[in-house]
């Protein structure tokens, strides 16, 4: 009898981008996420359809993403993250998977108070947080600006352009970085969901 082929984990990225570079933060999440098999909806949180709440609901996984302003996500954000109350009310997200990623001009900005935001917000939902996995880079006399997690975040993924600077300024590292964590939520919602298929085998 032929193996039956697992379906491919639903990994959506919900995000709020100001300017655009968050926005190509949200793409190269959804890329590594897709490159390692997952399928991946992607939700502007500040254009949200019915159509795009049903896809959280649906994901195995939801990474979030929103820029640093003012020590924290966006007003944008804050409201998406509002608008979620009933689901939150329902625990129709109980047990999804859940990452993030921030960005801000400066190279600290303030963005743990983000990341600490959107770990706050996943775990009222009672959700499972997946850190970056990445060990710092950077910080050697050996080791450059363009290592994976050049800024050294643990929690997620951070980021920084130039207050001045346009899209194509994001850094290709910090590109990279969120690629890579795209990739890794993608891979442990594979391995979750076999687990839960597994669990529930009736023999």
């Amino acid at each position: 009898m032929p193996e039956s082929i697992a379906p491919a984990p639903s990994v959506a990225v919900a995000f709020h981008s100001g300017y655009g570079h968050t926005a190509v933060l949200a793409e190269a999440v959804r890329r590594g996420a897709a490159d390692a098999g997952a399928d991946v909806p992607f939700v502007p949180v500040d254009a949200i359809t019915e159509r795009q709440w049903r896809q959280l609901d649906d994901a195995d996984a939801i990474i979030f993403g929103s820029p640093t302003y003012m020590g924290s996500a966006t007003a944008a954000f804050h409201a998406f993250a509002e608008a979620t109350s009933r689901r939150f009310a329902e625990g129709r997200w109980a047990d999804k998977l859940a990452a993030g990623f921030t960005n801000s001009a400066s190279k600290n900005g303030d963005k743990f108070s983000t990341l600490a935001f959107l770990i706050t917000f996943a775990a009222q939902h009672r959700m499972l947080w997946v850190s970056l996995g990445l060990a710092p880079g950077w910080n050697s006399t050996t080791s450059t600006e363009n290592d994976l997690n050049r800024l050294g975040f643990w929690t997620g993924a951070g980021a920084q352009t130039p207050l001045d600077g346009g899209v194509d300024t994001v850094h290709a590292a910090d590109i990279a970085t969120a690629e890579h964590l795209g990739a890794r939520v993608a891979r442990q919602a594979a391995v979750l969901a076999a687990g839960r298929r597994a669990a529930y085998v009736t023999t």
